[in-house]
């Protein structure tokens, strides 16, 4: 019998302010109905300058570690594509600041938004790999910036997904066949120089859909699987309208009974995203907690997962969900962590993306913003960034 890997705990945050889409549509001339229903988008969270890729990443896995878990992680995988250093891995920041067991490997990965499955599938292997090895962290953390008053203006966010792997998993044992595809396309991009990303958006969904059909039928085709076999499916969610057109795309063919049913679940799957907008690597491990904690689905039931980061890869996979996975996934309240936000007005939102970290050197210290973070910001002196 193969051994049961997968996700043992999971943790999340999101920063403590955030943007009524309503008011934005208002502010620039736009139907609200356009970023409701449109883009299937409430709300955004917005970064203030205390808050970055480390230090959510660090917040969001500080709420589910144990002591134990802190001494018995081997490998720390932090997947992001808002990184803050070009050659230091942000695992190793997360790593000091938790207290996590120096004996462990750490090291970063990218890969647009497809990054953190990346990691979770590196962890899966590395426990495959290693008899002795008995918990990997997977973190991912990202700020989905695309600029004030731009085409994706709607689609930004902000927070990070912890994710405990482990032999014998209390939330969702991942199944060992997957199919992926990658293929050099520019539908989103974000060079160097560049503090915000570029997308070509009706080609990134036109690109997004496709992998999906791809990866979907080759998964078909390696495991006879059948879409009936799934109780839910979970999307990519960069705005949740992206994800109901890949729902719609599989199920197409499917009779009326199994689209109500999976549309019901999806429902459920995505009442965090539309409250948080886009976090990148983090967005699909968002939308499983958003199930989780929303949905009542059985033990056993078996989820199939589409992971999907421009540039592009793509990824379908499985997991089945296991006895008293409802307890183990509270160990964060995500609704009333988003009902206790902040909520900016447009002008504050404006100025709060308008700040910036110096480039040059020169040192900064940040007045501290976040009231509920354990882990913050504190500045910058000497070219490095110094948290507390």
């Amino acid at each position: 019998m193969t051994e049961k890997i997968g996700i043992d705990k999971i943790g999340f945050y999101t920063p403590e302010f955030y943007l009524d889409l309503t008011e934005l549509a208002h502010e620039r001339d736009v139907d609200p109905n356009k970023f409701k229903i449109g883009i299937g988008q409430d709300e955004q969270a917005v970064v203030p300058l205390d808050q970055d890729v480390v230090t959510m990443a660090a917040n969001a896995a500080v709420k589910i570690l144990s002591a134990d878990d802190l001494a018995e992680i081997d490998e720390i995988i932090f997947a992001t594509e808002s990184g803050i250093d070009q050659s230091k891995a942000g695992a190793l920041y997360v790593q000091r600041l938790l207290g996590i067991n120096p004996r462990a490997r750490a090291l970063e990965v990218k890969e647009a938004c497809y990054g953190a499955t990346a990691a979770l599938q590196t962890a899966v292997d590395h426990l495959i790999a290693h008899a002795d090895s008995q918990k990997v962290l997977v973190l991912g953390s990202d700020v989905a910036r695309y600029g004030v008053a731009t085409a994706g203006e709607v689609t930004q966010g902000a927070g990070a997904v912890a994710m405990l792997v482990t032999r014998q998993p209390r939330i969702l044992a991942l199944e060992r066949t997957s199919a992926y595809f990658s293929e050099d396309i520019m539908d989103f991009w974000r060079p160097n120089y560049s503090d915000t990303a570029f997308a070509k958006g009706k080609y990134s969904t036109e690109q997004y859909l496709r992998f999906l059909d791809l990866v979907w039928h080759d998964y078909q085709a390696k495991t006879s699987a059948e879409l009936a076999d799934f109780a839910a499916v979970l999307f990519h969610i960069p705005y949740t309208k992206l994800g109901l057109k890949g729902l719609r795309q599989i199920s197409a063919d499917s009779n009326t009974e199994l689209q109500e049913s999976l549309l019901a679940q999806f429902t459920k799957a995505t009442v965090f995203n539309r409250r948080v907008g886009n976090i990148y690597t983090g967005s699909l491990y968002l939308s499983l907690l958003s199930l989780l904690q929303n949905s009542d689905l059985p033990a056993n039931a078996r989820l199939g997962l589409f992971s999907y980061g421009s540039g592009a890869v793509g990824e379908f996979f499985t997991g089945t969900l296991q006895p008293g996975y409802q307890d183990v996934s509270q160990q964060v309240n995500v609704a009333e962590m988003l009902d206790q936000r902040q909520k900016l007005s447009v002008s504050e939102y404006e100025a709060f993306f308008n700040q910036a970290l110096p480039t040059d050197g020169s040192e900064m210290v940040i007045t501290p913003i976040s009231k509920n973070a354990t882990f913050y910001l504190q500045g910058m002196t000497d070219h490095q960034r110094l948290y507390k």
